[in-house]
């Protein structure tokens, strides 16, 4: 391997493909030393781990990790996060003193290398906070889930640290988001993990599950990392006083609308989704350069996964 770090990501199914390539994409663009390791389920098609090994990036196997059966049921408009409980596979991944896992809704846009030198216990992890405010008014989300106990309102410039989380905090403070982690992956750590969500008697409360999860097994054990390091697209219209282009390391493609399901953005979406969607479709776009030449059967594989969505 020849790197005791890297950056980790999932992939289940065809539709995230060209998530995942555009990632691999952007690390290489911004010159990070570390390599992407894609973790891969047997439910992943061989045409899709045939792209990825094409592309000279790693790959590691894993199983399918998921609670009890009838013991967590998502809401319907989540079915997407049905199986982000496999991302903590990650903390097996011990060839690695240090990983950051990622999403692969995600653009990386700074280096960001210095998150696997951060000072960190081997039994805790970094992540940044969610963002409480609930902008489009989904009815399951938590109840407290309001713009006043949201940890970004108290975040006033682009560059100011993330809030402490205090006994006084509200409950949302102590939530992370699980976009970005950064972890020191340890398999007797993995094995806590995974015993607690076999065992944990809250699990069908939680609404996003491995970052439900991480939030409630690394409760006290979470140090919140800047918001730019996993940069919720929402924050541009939630909290404009944080939000500055230059300084994002990693945006993230949160909702279920991912920009490679069209290159046309839905006319009601948020104001800035359609300028940060095209950004996603110029690596793209720079990606089928290569592609199409070295590899054209996989390309019109990756092909065939995006520009889904009918007008």
């Amino acid at each position: 391997m020849g790197s005791k770090y890297a950056y980790v990501t999932l992939l289940t199914k065809n539709s995230y493909l060209a998530g995942v390539l555009v990632l691999d994409l952007c690390l290489r663009m911004v010159d990070s030393k570390y390599p992407l390791v894609v973790m891969v389920t047997p439910s992943l098609p061989e045409e899709a781990k045939a792209v990825i090994h094409k592309r000279h990036i790693l790959t590691r196997e894993v199983k399918i990790l998921r609670p009890p059966e009838g013991k967590h049921t998502l809401a319907a408009d989540d079915s997407r996060f049905a199986d982000t409980w496999t991302k903590l596979r990650g903390f097996e991944l011990e060839e690695f003193s240090r990983i950051v896992l990622l999403d692969s809704d995600m653009i990386v846009l700074k280096n960001m290398d210095e998150l696997m030198l951060l000072d960190l216990p081997h039994d805790h992890i970094a992540a940044v906070h969610v963002c409480s405010c609930n902008p489009r008014d989904i009815i399951h989300y938590p109840l407290d889930w309001k713009p006043r106990n949201c940890a970004y309102t108290a975040v006033k410039y682009p560059t100011a640290p993330p809030p402490a989380i205090t006994e006084h905090s509200p409950r949302p403070y102590t939530q992370l988001n699980s976009g970005t982690v950064v972890l020191n992956p340890s398999k007797s750590l993995s094995a806590d993990i995974i015993q607690f969500l076999f065992t944990c008697d809250r699990v069908s409360e939680w609404t996003f599950p491995d970052q439900d999860l991480l939030s409630e097994f690394f409760r006290g054990k979470w140090q919140p990392i800047s918001w730019y390091y996993n940069a919720l697209r929402s924050l541009r219209n939630v909290h404009p006083v944080l939000w500055s282009k230059n300084e994002i390391r990693c945006l993230h493609y949160i909702y279920a609308d991912k920009p490679w399901q069209s290159r046309k953005t839905p006319p009601k979406s948020e104001e800035g989704f359609e300028v940060m969607n095209r950004w996603w479709w110029e690596y793209f776009d720079r990606l089928g350069e290569t592609m199409a030449v070295e590899d054209p059967e996989g390309w019109n594989l990756v092909l065939s996964t995006v520009d889904k969505r009918s007008d």
